[in-house]
């Protein structure tokens, strides 16, 4: 799995997660998707993600990395 694909999954289950908590625990669990957003809407413009940091730190490579990889 590369980075990328990671990040994808990891937003998108967290989305869920905080949605499903906002609808049955308590409203204010809207305040970390609304979190989540923004973190994913600034990351495309600064290219700065702590979630992608952190999986590079434990090993997983980026796509082009991987392509990189399989081209040699």
């Amino acid at each position: 799995m590369t980075i990328e694909r990671a990040l994808f999954a990891l937003g998108g289950s967290m989305v869920m997660l905080t949605s499903l908590l906002a609808i049955f625990h308590h409203p204010n669990w809207t305040w970390v998707t609304l979190f989540i957003g923004f973190n994913c809407f600034q990351s495309s413009f600064t290219g700065f993600c702590p979630p992608a940091f952190l999986m590079k730190k434990f090993g997983l490579k980026s796509a082009a990395e991987c392509a990189l990889k399989n081209n040699d």
